[in-house]
């Protein structure tokens, strides 16, 4: 069964190879896998791809030995997960990651059920937390809207756009980032929009927030990656009378830095289970 922790590993004694003589431990292996929900649009696997070579970096400037990021995909795009987590050897220490901003279904219930049904009982294999919600978020986002809306907040309404879900929780986290956004910095007001699932829909907070008094409004892609989502959120908020739509947040530095917070404290749960 697939829990938040250490699961499987080798069943020789420690210290101990197969021919049952001591020996010197040798150095575990390890890995980092994100995983991410796919999409047939290339420009999905190539923003996410991107963060790759961020992560490195971002850790070498944190003095941090982390192993080299691999991404894989739910659906829609390759490498799939299981082709991903077969490349390992036995005993291998595999940290998998949600590379999701929310927790709802695929980070709760898909991605724990397509590494069961992988065979990872021969790896050691710690289970993390998806990236949000996590304050550096807000500033990823500021980073992506334009200079105009940042010089005056008072004035301008933004509509905080995520994907969606039928999990209830995820949407409320989504609406206490928005809360947040508004008390933190000074906008006119903020509110949370859904693409899918629920409403309102991005357009319609739009509207909202225009007859509500605010001199301009603009949008905040609260998604990992371009695609469908990210071009419908943009072209229903620009004809609702959005001023800008901001893209989404792909590879930024705060991402990378969220990521590699995940990692580290799924190393603590890795440390304090063995």
């Amino acid at each position: 069964m697939l829990k938040r922790g250490v699961l499987g590993g080798s069943s020789l004694p420690r210290g101990v190879w197969g021919d049952g003589s001591p020996q010197k431990e040798k150095p575990a292996e390890r890995a980092l896998v994100a995983v991410a929900h796919g999409s047939a649009d290339p420009r999905a696997a190539a923003a996410l791809g991107a963060l790759v070579p961020l992560v490195a970096r971002r850790a070498a400037d944190r003095g941090l030995s982390v192993p080299d990021l691999r991404v894989a995909y739910l659906g829609h795009a390759a490498p799939s997960v299981p082709q991903v987590m077969r490349t390992f050897g036995p005993d291998t220490q595999v940290a998998v990651l949600p590379l999701l901003l929310t927790a709802a279904y695929h980070s709760k219930t898909d991605i724990p059920r397509v590494l069961a049904r992988t065979g990872t009982a021969k790896l050691n294999l710690t289970y993390g937390a998806p990236l949000g919600p996590h304050p550096l978020l807000l500033r990823a986002l500021e980073r992506r809207l334009p200079e105009t809306a940042l010089a005056n907040p008072a004035e301008t309404g933004v509509v905080l756009a995520a994907a969606g879900s039928s999990d209830p929780g995820a949407n409320a986290t989504i609406a206490g980032l928005a809360a947040q956004w508004q008390a933190t910095a000074g906008w006119f007001a903020v509110r949370p929009a859904y693409a899918s699932a629920v409403s309102p829909a991005p357009a319609q907070a739009v509207t909202e927030l225009l007859r509500a008094g605010a001199r301009r409004v603009v949008v905040a892609s609260y998604l990992l990656a371009p695609g469908l989502f990210a071009d419908r959120i943009r072209d229903t908020s620009l004809a609702a009378g959005a001023a800008a739509v901001s893209p989404a947040l792909g590879a930024l530095p705060e991402v990378a830095d969220i990521l590699l917070d995940r990692y580290q404290e799924a190393s603590i749960r890795e440390r304090t289970a063995a």
